[in-house]
């Protein structure tokens, strides 16, 4: 049927399909989903599984990269130089307590934030115009005031980045081309 990565959640609360990063599928489930249940939902939603790869593979991914190792350690270096750097500067008008900042190799996410203020970014976001890579950064900074995608979120975000709906339209497709 289909080749899927199967991930198990003793947390996960729904059976779960989506598409990572690289286009293929990943299953969410708990450990008590059985593999028939997981194949039944398969076959039921193979339509849309269809649909969402082939999507996948149209829409265009502007700001991707691969490269050596030694180029990732260098970018990583400069990633986090960057994000630091604009932390600080955002910080001064949020005021928020900043955690560890932390640079990774994360594939589907520009960035992420933990409950104990821990902020993750892909080392990606060096190679981004500056107002995308300022974008990520303030939506991260701004999960430590609001932990949820909430209108008191978006209302902190808009503070310092009031075109945060176009901006996040261009991180995921890419700058608008005038027609």
């Amino acid at each position: 049927m289909f080749t899927y990565t199967l991930r198990r959640h003793a947390r996960a609360k729904y059976l779960r399909l989506a598409i990572d990063g690289d286009g293929k599928l990943v299953v969410t489930a708990t450990h008590r989903v059985s593999s028939i249940m997981i194949e039944k939902l398969l076959k039921e939603k193979s339509s849309w599984i269809e649909a969402a790869i082939a999507k996948f593979k149209q829409q265009p991914r502007p700001y991707s990269f691969v490269g050596t190792v030694a180029e990732l350690k260098k970018y990583k270096s400069s990633a986090l130089r960057l994000a630091k750097a604009r932390l600080a500067h955002f910080n001064n008008f949020y005021g928020l307590k900043l955690g560890v900042i932390c640079i990774r190799n994360q594939r589907t996410r520009w960035g992420s934030c933990s409950s104990t203020g821990r902020i993750n970014f892909t080392y990606k976001i060096c190679l981004l115009p500056p107002h995308l890579a300022d974008y990520i950064i303030v939506h991260e900074l701004c999960h430590l005031g609001e932990m949820n995608h909430s209108k008191r979120f978006w209302a902190l975000v808009a503070k310092t980045q009031p075109e945060y709906r176009a901006l996040k339209h261009e991180l995921h497709y890419g700058p608008k081309t005038k027609t």
